[in-house]
């Protein structure tokens, strides 16, 4: 997807030629549409509406300002949560040296590929390389076997907010699979696997509202198959976002019950109520800036992207609409003051009272950057004491008294909200396809379909599916086993093998 990043950097920087046979009159636009070349309108969209910036190193990407304040509400909202579930935050060191590294040999297998490793320090080469964090768990739970010793030090519930590297060799995408990306990772120990199993759920619900609640992204909570599960782990739940698009699924966040793998190698043990010697049963989640990708996508239109009010850093723009001859001076108090009392009420609001450019550039260019709603006040509106509202996600225009402004203003931001959230599901339901054959899988796949399909939960029959769908596109693979399970009638059978079926799952081609 991801093209030649290089060349990218360059066009992006670049607003002439295509850009402009676009949109003649402000030179804004996108050269590519959605349901075209969705790739090329994607990296397009994530540029121009100013979310990144390309950078020299490929699969590295500078997040700006746009971004980072997604970010940061997401994080509010997800800190208060795990607070109050008395997690502590903390932070552990970037760098993993190699012996405790490969101690978790099944755990790193899966990770070996994308470790990046320092060699130098200035010009010498050091005696061991040093790795740079892929995920924390062999950086962390030294430290736990120190620090638990008896059950009264649990449970040990830690998380943090940084980085990690994961050097991708496969279509570098911004924010879908970046080599760099921020994250939150908890990590937590317990006495007993009822409490560990307990926790592993109640942080899915809240990977499942950061998406339904804050990005308006539908998602299906679920279990991994054992291919697909955190290596190391016991098992791993998740939330499955679509993409229409494409029709691919993609892994929104995932919390894992590591059991008491971890504990065994890093010998986490601790002395039980009764005096004996026990092991301690451990999670592991994290969710990441990959949420914001995913927003993109299911979202944004050929006019740039669309932005959920919730996560919105500027949920209402304000532009002064002079004409001719009109008190430009008292529009712009106008607009000065809408921007006040509206700020008061509790919205994120500015006024674009830029001299430089005409009311139709601006109306473009917070169109492209996604803003909910855009208020204009004119003459007419400065007469009638009124303003008009235009909403970025339906393009409808309504004439709203000043008297009432705030109280109308938080109701269709709360409209929009949920109206984003209707239309994504809409669309991502009108995907699903259910299937109880070979070949109407097969023809569900070459339709991009989200595929449900009664399954024997074999690995072998996974392992089989992937091989036989191996192509240009990418395998089709299971995406998660819901926990709403449809009904499985009495005698059902396996679309992939014939055997007996155990439970209904999600596949299909994924990020």
């Amino acid at each position: 997807m991801a093209g030649a990043e290089a060349k990218k950097s360059k066009a992006n920087a670049n607003s002439g030629g295509k850009k402009k046979e676009v949109k003649k009159e402000t030179g804004l636009g996108l050269s590519n549409k959605k349901d075209d070349n969705f790739g090329e309108w994607y990296s397009e969209v994530v540029v121009n509406g100013e979310m990144i910036e390309y950078y020299d190193i490929s699969g590295c990407y500078i997040l700006r300002p746009w971004t980072m304040a997604i970010w940061e509400i997401m994080e509010a909202f997800f800190d208060a949560e795990i607070k109050k579930m008395k997690i502590k935050n903390c932070y552990f060191p970037l760098f993993v040296s190699p012996g405790v590294l490969e101690k978790e040999k099944d755990h790193i297998e899966g990770f070996a590929p994308e470790v990046a490793w320092v060699t130098k320090s200035g010009e010498t080469d050091l005696e061991v390389p040093i790795a740079i964090r892929p995920t924390s768990e062999t950086v962390m739970y030294p430290c736990y076997s120190k620090w638990i010793r008896g059950h009264r030090d649990l449970p040990l519930k830690l998380n943090q907010w940084c980085n990690v590297v994961r050097w991708e060799f496969s279509n570098p995408t911004p924010f879908i699979r970046s080599r760099e990306f921020l994250w939150q990772e908890g990590h937590t120990a317990f006495a007993t696997k009822a409490e560990a199993d307990e926790e592993v759920l109640q942080i899915l619900e809240l990977y499942r509202r950061i998406y339904e609640e804050f990005l308006a992204i539908p998602v299906v909570k679920g279990k991994k198959s054992e291919l697909e599960k955190f290596a190391g782990g016991l098992y791993t739940t998740s939330v499955e976002a679509f993409i229409p698009n494409t029709g691919r699924g993609i892994q929104g966040a995932t919390s894992h019950c590591l059991g008491q793998n971890f504990a065994k190698m890093f010998e986490i043990n601790f002395e039980n109520e009764k005096g004996e010697k026990a092991m301690v049963w451990q999670n592991s989640w994290a969710y990441s800036t990959r949420t914001i990708g995913v927003m993109v996508m299911v979202h944004g239109d050929d006019k740039g992207l669309v932005l959920p009010p919730k996560v919105a850093s500027i949920q209402v723009i304000v532009v002064p609409v002079p004409y001719k001859d009109a008190d430009t001076q008292a529009i712009f108090d106008a607009c000065t003051d809408t921007v006040k009392s509206l700020t008061e009420a509790g919205f994120r609001v500015e006024a674009d009272l830029r001299d430089n450019y005409s009311p139709g550039w601006k109306y473009s260019h917070w169109e492209m950057r996604g803003v909910p709603l855009r208020i204009e006040i004119g003459p007419r509106d400065l007469a009638n004491c009124q303003v008009r509202a235009v909403r970025r996600d339906n393009s409808a225009k309504t004439d709203i008294p000043m008297a009432s402004l705030a109280e109308q203003v938080k109701s269709t931001l709360d409209n929009i909200q949920q109206s984003l959230f209707d239309a994504a599901k809409q669309k991502r339901d009108s995907c699903i396809r259910i299937v109880k054959s070979w070949d109407d899988f097969m023809e569900a796949l070459g339709q991009k379909k989200l595929i449900l399909a009664p399954w024997c939960d074999e690995e072998e029959v996974e392992k089989d599916v992937k091989a036989r769908t191996k192509g240009e596109m990418g395998a089709a693979k299971t995406l998660c086993s819901p926990f709403d399970q449809p009904e499985l009638p009495e005698g059902t059978v396996c679309f992939a093998s014939g055997k007996p079926a155990k439970k209904w799952t999600y596949w299909g081609r994924s990020y």
